[in-house]
């Protein structure tokens, strides 16, 4: 949309301008300057019923969000207006959504490992206080699960709050979400609405592509709050990264800038880094991100994920050979990675451990093809207990959620890392060899195991 100003009055880039006598609150945000008096804007919503010589006032800053604890439970959309039917989101403070990156000396420099209580990814591929991990996985693997039982353990270890972006995904999907946090308690309604945990900002696959573009933007901007002001472990989770790439895209064919490589805009990697650079730790909290990634036709190279990988500290690879195994969560223990995953920050025994277990597993996936073909009783000995280790500590792997109660009656555990490193390390040592596997799956510490064992035994000689 381009707007016309008198003389000597033109706004700043990136300022917001407010359409006037509209039926709906229509803002645009400038994004390039014509001349003496023009300005060309992207929407933020739908630009139907525009007319030429409708009135625009210049709001004088850039867009801005309602921000703090108002928030939580409530979903709004790009430019911070509720959209969840529950009035407005009552609050003083407000913050734009453009915002430099924290400088260095205002940036925390120890690494430090943030515990979800989760045993695979505390053990494997652990995330780091103000890193960024991504998360892929097709449909159906159980990526909405694990974030929301990542938004509960925070909440109750850490007492952190958590924000969610969904940017350019299925309304559906974020509606589904909604009603799965309101079922497990992540969101409290009516009078509890203060208790919850998390805040929804959503810019879904029906918005323009100014909003798609900024509404990643919007949901840092609340998480940036409550780091800064008020010294939290927030968790930022982002659905997905891709779709905040493909819609600067379209903004960037509007303007008419050049493509580059495969259609993409050529300020890609400006873009992206301006959204990640914003997520660290600084001396007062620190915001760790969670990023779905949808990666284009199966493509690793692709300039989109290519760029996304720069930025990731930690991947969390889910699989549907592991989810059809009936073990969750169905996170690939061989696939996923971690920077975190080094002596000097976890310590030589966590190292071991976590290195021992990869080999085991990795080991029982080289003799997969032979026991399919030749059968269990041509491996040597060696090789038998190899396997018998491998499948239980796969089945180990899996622990149940929960945010998953409501579904599977299990109540859901939170596994301390120390217990964790403790009891992968005893499965390696042999120590828990006479175990029948079953009793590895579907529970939290060692100590279930052993219970669970006994249980069986009981159940099998009555």
């Amino acid at each position: 949309v381009d707007v016309r100003f008198d003389e000597g009055g033109l706004p700043p880039i990136l300022t917001a301008l407010e359409v006037l006598d509209n039926s709906i609150r229509l803002v645009l945000e400038v994004a390039q300057h014509l001349g003496e008096n023009m300005v060309r804007t992207i929407a933020m919503d739908g630009t139907e019923g525009l007319v030429r010589g409708q009135r625009v006032l210049n709001t004088g800053s850039p867009i801005t969000v309602p921000v703090g604890r108002a928030t939580l439970g409530r979903i709004m959309n790009v430019i911070g207006e509720p959209i969840d039917e529950k009035g407005e989101i009552k609050t003083d403070h407000f913050l734009p959504i453009h915002r430099e990156a924290p400088a260095f000396v205002e940036q925390a420099t120890e690494q430090q490992i943030l515990v979800t209580g989760i045993k695979v990814v505390d053990l494997l591929a652990p995330y780091q206080r103000g890193g960024k991990i991504g998360l892929f996985g097709g449909a159906g693997v159980g990526k909405t699960v694990l974030i929301m039982e990542l938004i509960n353990n925070v909440a109750k270890a850490h007492g952190g709050f958590s924000v969610f972006a969904g940017v350019g995904e299925r309304t559906r999907e974020g509606n589904d979400l909604y009603r799965e946090m309101i079922e497990s308690g992540v969101i409290k309604l009516g009078d509890k609405q203060s208790e919850s945990k998390c805040a929804l900002v959503y810019g879904q696959m029906n918005e323009p592509p100014g909003a798609r573009a900024r509404v990643g933007l919007t949901g840092l901007t609340v998480a940036e709050h409550f780091r800064d002001a008020e010294g939290q472990d927030v968790l930022l989770f982002i659905d997905n990264i891709f779709r905040f790439t493909q819609a600067n895209s379209e903004v960037s064919a509007l303007l008419g800038r050049i493509p580059s490589a495969v259609g993409y805009q050529p300020t890609l990697a400006t873009d992206l880094g301006g959204l990640q650079e914003r997520i660290t730790t600084t001396k007062k909290g620190s915001i760790t991100s969670v990023q779905a990634i949808y990666v284009p036709a199966d493509d690793l190279t692709d300039p989109a994920p290519a760029t996304t990988f720069a930025h990731l500290d930690a991947t969390t690879v889910l699989s549907r050979q592991i989810s059809e195994l009936g073990i969750y969560p169905a996170v690939d223990p061989l696939d996923s990675t971690s920077r975190m995953l080094s002596p000097h920050i976890l310590g030589q025994e966590h190292y071991n451990t976590a290195r021992g277990v990869q080999k085991v597993l990795q080991n029982y996936k080289n003799l997969q093809d032979i026991i399919a073909i030749l059968g269990m009783d041509e491996l040597s000995e060696d090789d038998k207990l190899t396997v018998a280790r491998a499948r239980k500590i796969q089945r180990f792997l899996s622990q149940p959620f929960h945010v998953a109660e409501v579904f599977t009656g299990a109540p859901g555990k939170y596994v301390e890392l120390k217990e964790s490193v403790n009891s992968f390390q005893g499965v390696l040592d042999g120590k828990y060899d006479d175990l029948p596997e079953q009793s590895f799956y579907m529970v939290g510490g060692i100590d279930e195991v052993i219970a669970k064992a006994d249980r069986i035994a009981k159940e099998s000689a009555a």
